[in-house]
């Protein structure tokens, strides 16, 4: 109990001092200090996270382990992202709304996995969401943002009312509101067969949207014009939210037909993204089309029972990718720095490393969930590792040497979290094991169809899908501008006050 309201205290503090970061009496140089006030919440859950037992119920919120992990997750990262925006948005107007927007947007979001209350998840499902449209509104005056947070609001509208029609449902069929009640067997036995499909369908729905997944990826490519923080927020963060969302809602989520259609517009949506990333030279779109395709990645695992796994991917992916974000200005080219590369490595080497280092996994780990699909990434993602260290001249060797060091290493960890996180979700029923074979041969088939496309870059066929995944790829027109006009009205506003 101790833990659990000293979190709750600290969220106070924190919701408190981002609000007087608005009050314009307070010195802007508080946001320093509002800053370091951030590690407060990320320090009780990883206290709480290190006592956590198997769940300790309190009204209408339960703190098990992922409610402390997510929790202690979601704090860091907003530390992290607010220390890097108080050099990175000084001088913007919206200065001081940026870090009480982005202090609201985290603490909502981890609020949302320690609810046990069906109205309190319905609650708070979108409330990180209306902090995201907000972000994304500040820099109204320029249309390209405004467009974008319009569409966001539409959807994540959506979202929102998804969860809370099936809130309401859940309530109306079983009689409870606690959802460690409500998600029972006995409970879920009294909802219909059609009524299922209808409650599958609403989750279906809420945790796509979120996560910008075909047909609702419109919203995800358009955001690219949000500043780096929030973007970063974005991608770590939220859009994350669908895959520990059907984790929550495993017991009812357990329908064949419900899997096979999250797997097929998974399987799309990843095909989609990989190809958008490829061909898009503006990096950040290509960072925005790889969240696209690494969230189908996770509803895959989703898709195929695998949850443990999707809630630790979607942990690693966060970090990887705000860093990616966070990072971005280092991609800008420098004359001092020349890099020497040659021609490039046989293909015929990395796919042989892939192929031992995918069949080594696969015997080395007989009680791992989806072990096939697993064996079938990292045996394509040595694969490419091989490929990008035969390219440099220099340090081939050593660098192979750090990557296999590093990969031992993440999956120790990876491991861990994955036997941690699925001891604390609810237990479901499995897809059947036909669904992992179908997701094998479909990956093998779409990596040789794209190799052998690739191989023949002069054939027609290369040339219409480039220039289609191009277009596809490529934003609306209300969310472009040929030109910053907003910089202009900023101009004459300073030349009138002066």
């Amino acid at each position: 109990m101790l833990f659990i309201w000293s979190w709750f205290i600290s969220v106070g503090i924190v919701f408190v001092s981002g609000a007087l970061c608005l009050y314009s009496r307070i010195p802007e140089r508080y946001v320093y200090i509002h800053t370091r006030l951030l590690l407060l919440p990320a320090a009780a859950a990883l206290i709480g996270w290190i006592g956590a037992g198997s769940g300790t119920e309190v009204g209408a919120w339960r703190f098990d382990g992922i409610s402390w992990l997510m929790a202690f997750y979601i704090s860091l990262l907003s530390w992290i992202i607010q220390t890097f925006s108080l050099r990175y948005l000084h001088g913007d107007r919206a200065y001081r709304h940026y870090f009480w927007l982005l202090t609201w947007t985290a603490g909502a979001a981890s609020v949302i996995w320690s609810s046990n209350d069906l109205r309190v998840m319905a609650i708070c499902w979108g409330l990180p969401f209306v902090g995201l449209a907000a972000l994304t509104w500040l820099k109204r005056e320029w249309a390209p943002s405004r467009a974008a947070a319009m569409q966001m609001g539409i959807m994540f509208l959506a979202s929102w009312l998804a969860v809370a029609v099936l809130a309401v449902w859940i309530w109306t069929v079983t009689g409870k509101w606690s959802m460690s009640a409500a998600l029972l067997a006995d409970q879920l036995a009294e909802i219909s067969f059609w009524g299922r499909i209808a409650m599958n369908g609403l989750l279906l729905l809420a945790a796509l949207i979120p996560a910008g997944q075909w047909p609702f990826h419109r919203w995800l490519l358009e955001s690219a014009v949000t500043p780096t923080p929030v973007s970063a927020v974005m991608h770590a963060g939220l859009v994350n939210a669908g895959g520990l969302l059907l984790a929550r809602f495993s017991p009812l989520f357990n329908m064949p037909a419900a899997h096979e259609a999250l797997f097929i517009i998974a399987f799309l949506s990843i095909l989609l993204g990989t190809g958008i990333s490829f061909v898009h030279v503006d990096y950040k779109r290509q960072l925005v089309a790889s969240t696209m395709a690494q969230m189908g990645v996770m509803f895959v695992q989703c898709a195929l029972g695998a949850y443990g796994a999707a809630v630790v991917h979607l942990i690693l992916h966060g970090l990887f990718k705000a860093t990616l974000f966070l990072q971005s200005g280092s991609v800008v080219p420098r004359p001092e720095r020349i890099v020497r590369v040659k021609g490039g490595g046989s293909w015929w080497g990395g796919a042989l490393i892939g192929l031992a280092v995918g069949m080594a996994f696969w015997i080395a780990s007989p009680s791992e969930p989806t072990r096939l699909f697993s064996a079938l990434l990292l045996g394509a993602s040595m694969m490419i590792a091989w490929g990008r260290l035969a390219d440099f001249r220099e340090g081939r060797w050593l660098g192979l040497v750090t990557v296999v060091m590093l990969a031992l290493a993440s999956e120790e960890v990876r491991h861990f979290l994955t036997e941690f996180v699925q001891a604390a979700l609810p237990s479901g029923s499995a897809p059947p094991s036909a669904l992992e074979w179908l997701a094998f041969v479909l990956f093998a088939s779409a990596a040789i169809v794209t190799f052998w496309i690739v191989r023949h870059r002069s054939s027609l066929l290369f040339v219409r899908f480039y220039m289609w995944l191009v277009h596809f790829g490529e934003p609306r027109l209300s969310t472009v501008e040929p030109h910053p006009h907003y910089l202009s009205i900023y101009v004459k506003e300073g030349a009138s006050d002066e």
